[in-house]
């Protein structure tokens, strides 16, 4: 039997997405907006088209994800900026692995650009506008009682598969996946799931051949057309899944 939902009650205005109940309490309605943010939100543009871009790459790498048997919260895509996806309870904590040195990593520590790590290095940030989402380790995660000891290790241990996956499709795609930031929450019954976005707003993607940005990267930074990378990404990534 075919589930229509229906869109309800406002419930979370983000940077990029705008949260939304529905007739289902355990289901929400995600709506994508034709924005782009940097500074932690303090710089906002208005874009054509980004939120249909990142709603459709999103949705194809959360199904990607399902086939190979990492579980999220992704139920399906409505429209060019809707999805739907599974209720959860966000964790407030930033997971980001990294596949080679860019952005805070480079900075902090005066590692040469795209340096290549010969294990992923895995971090997390505590999600907080005020503070300026700050680095965060675990045991700083334990004492402000953020997530306890086994939720943090199943973190871990997804984010790594994750990264195993990720870096599987979009290598197919002739991109090299240098980090992605992705987010957790719980269940209903305690597990934790996949919930958030994976997109170029969340990844750093550069092309193998160009070395050229393929993310947000490109607004941060001003070196281009962001509506036309953000294309190039989804026309990349619809071609790999066809084959698949």
């Amino acid at each position: 039997m075919t589930v229509t939902y229906e869109k309800g009650n406002l419930l979370y205005t983000g940077k990029a997405k705008e949260m939304y109940t529905t007739n289902d309490p355990d289901v929400l309605w995600v709506e994508y907006l034709d924005q782009a943010t940097a500074l932690n939100g303090k710089r906002k543009v208005a874009i054509d088209e980004k939120g249909l871009l990142n709603n459709r790459i999103s949705s194809l790498i959360f199904k990607d994800l399902a086939r190979h048997g990492i579980a999220n919260h992704f139920i399906e895509q409505l429209s060019d900026h809707v999805q739907i996806v599974r209720r959860v309870k966000m964790i407030p904590l930033e997971t980001v692995v990294r596949n080679a040195a860019s952005g805070s990593f480079e900075r902090k520590f005066a590692v040469p650009h795209l340096t290549k790590f010969a294990e992923p290095v895995l971090e997390f940030f505590y999600k907080s506008d005020a503070l300026d989402d700050p680095f965060i380790n675990d045991s700083q995660v334990a004492a402000l009682k953020v997530a306890d000891a086994a939720t943090v290790a199943e973190m871990k241990r997804q984010a790594l598969l994750v990264n195993q996956r990720l870096q599987a499709i979009f290598a197919a795609m002739n991109v090299q996946l240098v980090d992605f930031k992705i987010e957790f929450g719980l269940t209903s019954d305690g597990k934790v799931l996949l919930a958030d976005e994976i997109s170029p707003d969340s990844c750093r993607l550069v092309d193998e051949a160009t070395q050229q940005s393929l993310d947000k990267d490109v607004f941060r930074k001003n070196l281009g057309d962001l509506t036309t990378v953000y294309q190039e990404v989804l026309q990349r990534l619809a071609t790999v899944e066809e084959g698949q």
